[in-house]
């Protein structure tokens, strides 16, 4: 909700008491949200950015946020309830939160998920929009850290990394690049029709859930590939080293 709000200033005319009132737009809201950045502000303070159930992408500052009280849940990925202010349009807003529940603590002990979470709050940051909502990314964000504990989370998690994109407005079907009478043979690979690239057989038939370390290895380099030249480099957006670091895990 926003509010029109005038703020009484007084004034001297020709040794008159003159009232004006200037007006600025505040805003305050209450919502949900999952943590996606953060950075030192000031010594107590730092700039939050949230991903939000009813607002989208939404920045602004946490006061006090070095205090034992707060720093403890502020890891990237937790949820928390969010109560927003910004008083004015040319000014930051800020934060006072609470925390919901705990996502990624449970995940610090695995370096390989983690750094697959850190990649995948950075890919959702870098591809949205602020102040634009959208319920279907705010539900991958739930729905990543339920793959994160199957078994076959690896494979599942290419798939998430391709819905979010395409929730973005950018949508691939790699059957279009093969001649798909190949899929009838025998093979864990088939070929582009220019023979430029090698498309691991999952990412043709989602229902092939065998599938060894090299071949998700090779899923996530074409989908990078995909996602660099099709998204990130049309719109000037540098490719996440997020991404490079969590893939030198694997």
């Amino acid at each position: 909700r926003s509010w029109r709000v005038f703020k009484k200033i007084s004034t001297t005319s020709g040794g008159n008491k003159v009232i004006k009132y200037d007006r600025w737009d505040q805003m305050k809201f209450e919502d949900k949200g999952f943590l996606i950045n953060k950075n030192k502000y000031n010594e107590n303070s730092v700039v939050a950015e949230f991903f939000t159930e009813n607002h989208g992408k939404v920045s602004g500052l946490i006061f006090g946020a070095t205090s034992s009280k707060i720093k403890n849940f502020l890891f990237l990925g937790n949820h928390l309830n969010l109560q927003f202010t910004s008083k004015n349009q040319n000014r930051a807003g800020y934060f006072k939160v609470e925390i919901e529940k705990i996502f990624t603590p449970h995940f610090l002990d695995n370096k390989i998920k983690l750094n697959c979470i850190l990649y995948s709050l950075n890919l959702i940051k870098i591809l949205t929009v602020e102040n634009q909502s959208n319920i279907k990314i705010y539900n991958k964000i739930y729905n990543l850290f339920k793959i994160l504990n199957e078994n076959d989370w690896m494979r599942k998690f290419i798939f998430w990394e391709l819905d979010v994109i395409k929730l973005v407005g950018y949508d691939i079907n790699f059957n279009d690049y093969i001649d798909n009478n190949k899929l009838k043979e025998n093979v864990s690979y088939v070929p582009t029709l220019d023979g430029s690239k090698d498309i691991p057989l999952f990412l043709l038939n989602k229902e092939n859930t065998s599938i060894k370390i090299d071949e998700l290895k090779n899923g996530f380099k074409i989908v990078g590939d995909f996602l660099n030249k099709s998204v990130l480099i049309p719109n000037n957006i540098n490719y996440p080293l997020s991404r490079n670091e969590f893939l030198k895990l694997i």
